[in-house]
């Protein structure tokens, strides 16, 4: 039922979807490290 090319739409947006979140909590844990380690303001 679910074989065509919906389940392939969707799997994209999973794998989309983790990506972007995964970015997300990154981007501001290594901004935080080099604002840190560089300025030494924490």
């Amino acid at each position: 039922m679910y074989d065509g090319w919906f389940w392939g739409y969707t799997r994209w947006a999973i794998v989309f979807l983790i990506i972007f979140v995964l970015f997300i909590l990154l981007i501001p844990y290594n901004y935080n490290v080099t604002t840190c380690t560089t300025t030494q303001v924490c």
